[in-house]
């Protein structure tokens, strides 16, 4: 086979290929809970008071209760830019048939 036709054939392979592949577009999972549920439910959220923004326009992210080391924990607020098109979701914990699950904060188109 002449180095040419050679060639054209691993083009066209590629060129194929890379089409093929074009379709394969995963979308993103739902944002889901984590982790097993806990039975006991999280405290009232703590009253918290944002301190001026490092950077106008930038979104005040509140705190929330996490579960770790087999407690809830606090885990403060803070500061964060702003994502184009997105909208944030807090973290939040549902009540199942098993206990209290929780599911992060998240930016969500």
């Amino acid at each position: 086979m002449k180095a040419a036709s050679f060639r054209s054939l691993v083009l066209g392979a590629a060129c194929a290929a890379s089409l093929t592949l074009a379709g394969c577009v995963v979308a993103p999972a739902p944002y889901g809970y984590y982790g097993e549920p806990v039975a006991v439910a999280p405290p009232p959220p703590q009253v918290e008071y944002a301190p001026p923004p490092p950077v106008v326009g930038w979104l005040w992210i509140g705190g929330y209760w996490t579960w770790r080391a087999n407690r809830h924990m606090w885990i403060g607020g803070h500061w964060e830019a702003p994502r184009p098109g997105h909208r944030w979701v807090p973290h939040e914990w549902q009540r199942d048939g098993r206990g209290w699950r929780e599911r992060p904060g998240h930016w969500d188109r």
